[in-house]
């Protein structure tokens, strides 16, 4: 039986439990190649590539130099998390309610990108601070190594704007990434349960529908990169240099800068946001939440759309008809 009603607060809560488990351990798993990434993003030059990224940082920091940056990756993703699962859910009902039952079918891809965007809004405020944390850290020559002493340097040295001034590119990068992670993957699911499993999702297993719930969310992270990194890598070139803006960093960075480190970046977020679907929707399975089945078109919307049908095969039987005038839709 399921653990509490779907709706709930319980409900809710327990979906931000589940993204703090599923993001905040795949983003801190994955911290060495994000530090290439960032790295190639905003010194191409002494960074040519992931391997040479790899050698270089080895060579210079040793291997806890891979792991620089750790700490506020962990913080961060799962604070931001907690609020972009738990919040979608809770988005998604409200639009939901709003549109009615019908509406709510039609529209639902238009439901997805609303529910996730609003959810992403509120996340990355409190994302911020870490991120700007995190890609000092990471890409600053001569800067702290531990988030404890990067955190009071930066306050002392730009105050609370320094955590947040990287928070409108931020939103530029996470909420197209987030509203095309969270549509992608119910359209994925949805399309993968109709043509491509061969039977029903209620008599599939768990394991099965887990398996399907990871196929979908690589499929998701794969286009989450793409729309999303020219306003990454301008976040990470912010971050990194103090008093610039975001127009003065995508200036500097030029077109063909704003798209460097994409390869890694590709392989990083499709991993990562296949691994995050999974975990959240194990948690789910594990802590018995309700988990709906894909959309189906509601039964007062068949029979309006049969009515609609007949009434249209109606009218050309009439138009058929050796009338002198033929009738017309209207008539």
């Amino acid at each position: 039986a399921d653990s509490c009603e779907f709706g709930s607060t319980k409900y809710f809560a327990l979906c931000g439990l589940g993204g703090i488990l599923s993001c905040g351990i795949t983003h801190t798993a994955i911290v060495p190649l994000d530090l290439v990434k960032c790295r190639i993003q905003v010194n191409p030059a002494k960074y040519k590539s992931v391997v040479n990224g790899f050698k270089v940082t080895l060579k210079e920091d040793g291997t806890r130099g891979l792991a620089k940056g750790w700490a506020p990756t962990f913080y961060g993703y799962s604070m931001q998390p907690s609020f972009k699962f738990g919040l979608y859910e809770v988005f998604k009902v409200f639009y939901s309610d709003l549109l009615g039952e019908e509406n709510s079918y039609v529209w639902r891809t238009s439901l997805y990108l609303a529910a996730s965007a609003s959810a992403e809004f509120f996340a990355d405020i409190a994302l911020s601070p870490m991120e700007a944390a995190k890609v000092r850290i990471q890409t600053q020559p001569g800067f702290v190594n531990t988030l404890r002493a990067a955190m009071p340097l930066m306050y002392k040295d730009e105050g609370l704007g320094g955590f947040y001034k990287g928070l409108v590119p931020l939103w530029m990068r996470q909420i197209p990434y987030t509203m095309m992670k969270f549509a992608c993957f119910e359209k994925t699911i949805e399309l993968l349960y109709k043509y491509v499993v061969p039977k029903p999702r209620s008599e599939c297993t768990k394991g099965e529908q887990l398996i399907v719930t990871f196929a979908a969310g690589y499929i998701a992270g794969v286009f989450c990169a793409i729309v999303s990194h020219p306003a990454d890598t301008v976040v990470s070139k912010l971050n990194q240099e103090k008093g610039s803006t975001a127009l003065e960093a995508a200036k500097k960075l030029g077109m063909a800068g704003l798209w460097k480190g994409l390869a890694p970046r590709i392989v990083m977020i499709g991993t990562l946001t296949a691994a995050q679907w999974f975990i959240y929707d194990a948690v789910k399975v594990w802590l018995r939440l309700p988990r709906p089945p894909p959309p189906e078109m509601p039964e007062s919307l068949k029979r309006k759309l049969a009515a609609k049908e007949h009434f249209k095969l109606l009218i050309e039987a009439l138009q058929n008809l050796p009338f002198k005038k033929k009738a017309t839709m209207d008539e």
